[in-house]
């Protein structure tokens, strides 16, 4: 390939890259928003209004890439997922497909923390995988706030990539469509038959799934790594 090819090439990865990271940072605003949805009147605001929401909006950019960057020069380009919290009804979702369940549960990409807080009210021992510095000091300055013992739950600034994570057996993941397939090759290298993964909002390809919930935006895969290698061996017969 010419050289003019391949930076030809790089700059529509790039671009495609940036429309995925500013579209993941709108929906970020919106889920920081939706509770508020009843007391900013978004349909022909006032003039004022409208003023004061384009500086919240402006704000909540500064905010959202200060959260995002730190620790992405640490991760190669193609693994690379912007922060975007889990909605309430995403997280009721997660719990409704770990009910039943015990033991061990890692969140890769935990963020605030909020999924391991929710596990850890369940019963799980949890621990959330984050490389973001702001969002790891923020999860465990919560975790002190709420007296949640380090036994229960605890927040590591640590690549799981690069973390062997055979130990967990309940397994959550909130990342984006273009890492599923390489996840999903670390999880059945590592992973015991009896695991679960839960995936919010982007499956799995190829997998066969044990159930879903919800729709849309919001839908969330169970799948039982048992399951799955059964049905993928099957597969390459």
């Amino acid at each position: 390939m010419s050289k003019k090819n391949h930076c030809s090439t790089q700059r529509r990865s790039n671009t495609k890259y940036q429309k995925e990271t500013e579209l993941s940072m709108e929906d970020s605003i919106e889920v920081i928003l939706q509770d508020y949805e009843k007391v900013l009147p978004l349909s022909n605001p006032h003039p004022v209004l409208s003023a004061c929401t384009g500086a919240l909006f402006t704000g909540l950019y500064g905010v959202w890439s200060l959260f995002t960057m730190p620790g992405f020069r640490k991760i190669p380009h193609n693994l690379k997922v912007p922060y975007l919290p889990s909605c309430r009804d995403q997280t009721w979702n997660i719990m409704k497909l770990l009910d039943g369940r015990t033991g061990r549960l890692a969140d890769l990409g935990s963020g605030d923390g909020r999924v391991v807080f929710a596990a850890s009210s369940a019963g799980f021992k949890c621990t959330g995988f984050e490389i973001n510095s702001i969002l790891v000091a923020y999860a465990r300055a919560k975790a002190r706030w709420t007296a949640l013992p380090s036994s229960q739950a605890t927040f590591v600034k640590k690549d799981f990539w690069k973390t062997d994570l055979s130990q967990y057996n309940n397994v959550t993941a909130f990342l984006a469509t273009g890492v599923m397939e390489v996840l999903g090759e670390k999880l059945l290298k590592e992973l015991p038959d009896d695991a679960r993964v839960i995936a919010c909002r982007y499956p799995f390809p190829g997998w066969p799934h044990q159930s879903t919930l919800g729709s849309g935006l919001n839908q969330t895969w169970a799948y039982d790594i048992g399951t799955v290698r059964s049905s993928l061996r099957q597969n390459v017969k």
